[in-house]
């Protein structure tokens, strides 16, 4: 089998896998990284959501053999630390004093989505808007959609 290499959470890894076989699955089968949760595979509950160099995306929809060996990815797993000495990453702790949970399912991939855009909006220089809070599409079964707004504003406010 061909080898496939990339940065996951901070770590070189690699392993031996397919190339047409979905990062999704080697993120949770092959390297037992569950944080990404399989939702629907195509990309549109985005329960899978993790940062590739940065930036969200979904994993279910990528193959592995498209990812490079420098390409950095992290999952949830891996978001507190890239934020220096702190337990959690600042919109982990505004989920939680915000109380977003029911079920969980899809928090993951929420948080991961919510720090990707507030770090683009930021960049941009500009604060985020209820727009760019209608633009995040990750679905919530349990409908906690109002605190999962409020949380994101808070956790921009501490990042």
């Amino acid at each position: 089998m061909p080898e496939q290499t990339f940065i996951l959470n901070g770590e070189r890894v690699t392993v031996d896998i397919e190339d047409d076989v979905r990062l999704l699955w080697v993120l949770r089968d092959v390297l037992g990284v569950t944080g990404p949760k399989y939702g629907c595979g195509i990309n549109v509950c985005k329960a899978c959501t993790s940062h590739i160099n940065g930036k969200a995306f979904n994993p279910c929809s990528v193959r592995v053999s498209d990812i490079k060996d420098t390409d950095e990815v992290t999952t949830i797993e891996g978001l507190a630390d890239t934020v220096p000495g702190d337990e959690l990453h600042p919109m982990q702790e505004a989920w939680l004093e915000r109380d977003v949970s029911q079920c969980g399912y899809c928090q993951p991939g929420q948080i991961m989505a919510a720090v990707a855009l507030v770090k683009k909006v930021a960049a941009e220089g500009r604060s985020v808007t209820e727009a760019d809070l209608d633009g995040i599409r990750n679905i919530c079964r349990c409908g906690t959609y109002s605190r999962i707004r409020e949380a994101i504003k808070d956790g921009a406010t501490r990042m």
